[in-house]
């Protein structure tokens, strides 16, 4: 029967798993408290990759995720995983950071800072072994990466959790967006400088170049147009940033995310915008978890990929929770307050395992870091609902008895 099955057939078999098992455990299982349909999806990947279905069952793994399948799906997830970071960068908004400037500044300068300083105290720690750094790095930029990994907040993540949280329009909502926006800049920023290919310094900077010149010319165009023709202009946008970016030696996540950082929201029905969002979730983005999970790898031995990942969470947690907390001494907050911020911007999931995607394809880490670090995302981002709404609901508690 597997020689009788062409290419189309396999790849169907394929989408019918990525979508409905997922699907099933997330419903049957009611997950949503703790792990919501994302998360699920994310950790069915690492289920249906080489170190656990591959290992398990050879076989079938081989059979359905053939080369001819992988490739197929590959282009959809690079391309519905550009849209979503396109989507990120668009729902920045600085304005509002900059007329709160100094709160934000203090807030999101601690809460990037901190867990960089203790996620960079990990990755020395990690360079001690073999098997961690990846063959194309320098030290600096391993740990520099692995730092990073720890200090992101996944922006579109954060949004669909304080949707649950019934928090994202409140103010403290719209406060803890602010800060995210902000690390969000500055870890992409981040990520350009780990990129950088001092042998192409040259085609870089005219990326860069060319790349403020052409924001210019197509920010006085979008505001020319009809809404209806920005979101036709806004899928060339993303390609030709993406492109020129690669090109570049960069790499076209960089571009993605710099198409919609130089976008405005307000060009855009919200709605509409938000409609996208959930629409990527729903029927794209499962392909890139799964293509995602089939990164894992647990060469270096099991029990080290887990103890990797424990550390790189207690690290990613503990900074992320002390440095809101120093900023909460510094502005005023309650402890509580400064908790529930802390836990909310210490979600990963999508935005840090595409940084760490992103590493891996340009050789700063190896398959096993990159299987610490997905561990870690999961595992923070599992946390942040049963921690933080027992916190709102004390917090609003409080509230209602003093008033």
């Amino acid at each position: 029967m597997h020689t009788a099955m062409g290419t189309t057939e396999i790849f169907l078999i394929a989408m019918l798993v990525i979508f409905t098992l997922p699907y099933l455990i997330w419903r049957l299982g009611n997950t949503d408290y703790w792990a919501p349909l994302v998360v699920v999806q994310i950790i069915t990947g690492v289920l249906l990759g080489p170190g656990i279905l591959g290992r398990a069952y050879p076989e079938y793994y081989n059979f359905v995720f053939n080369p001819q399948v992988m490739g197929a799906m590959n282009g959809i997830a690079w391309w519905a995983v550009m849209l979503f970071v396109m989507i990120a960068g668009i729902e920045l908004d600085l304005k509002k950071a900059w007329e709160h400037r100094r709160e934000s500044m203090i807030t999101a300068s601690l809460a990037l800072g901190t867990p960089l300083v203790f996620g960079c105290i990990a990755a020395v720690g990690m360079l001690g072994y073999a098997g961690w750094k990846g063959a194309q790095a320098h030290d600096w930029q391993f740990v520099l990466g692995v730092g990073m990994a720890c200090a992101v907040t996944a922006l579109p993540i954060l949004i669909l959790l304080m949707e649950k949280l019934e928090i994202l329009r409140e103010p403290i909502g719209q406060r803890i967006l602010r800060y995210a926006s902000l690390d969000d800049i500055a870890i992409w920023g981040v990520l350009a400088l780990i990129l950088l290919d001092w042998d192409r310094v040259g085609r870089q900077l005219g990326f860069f170049l060319v790349f403020g010149i052409a924001t210019l010319l197509f920010r006085r165009l979008m505001a020319w147009l009809e809404e209806r023709d920005r979101w036709y202009a806004m899928p060339v946008w993303l390609a030709l940033c993406a492109l020129a970016a690669d090109w570049a030696g960069l790499h076209f996540m960089v571009g993605a995310f710099l198409a919609g950082a130089v976008s405005e929201a307000s060009w855009f029905d919200q709605k509409r915008l938000d409609a996208l969002r959930q629409h990527l979730l729903l029927t794209f983005m499962p392909v890139y978890f799964l293509s995602t999970g089939l990164k894992t790898n647990w060469a270096v031995g099991g029990s080290a990929v887990f103890v990797a990942a424990a550390v790189l969470l207690l690290a990613s947690v503990a900074g992320k929770l002390a440095g809101t907390h120093i900023a909460g001494r510094i502005l005023g907050w309650s402890r509580t307050e400064s908790s529930i911020i802390g836990w909310l911007l210490q979600t990963k999931a999508l935005i840090m395992i595409i940084f760490a995607n992103i590493l891996l394809d340009k050789g700063v880490i190896t398959n096993e870091t990159f299987t610490a670090l997905l561990l870690m995302a999961i595992g923070s981002t599992m946390l942040t609902v049963p921690v933080v709404y027992p916190k709102l609901r004390a917090a609003a508690q409080l509230v209602f008895k003093t008033s």
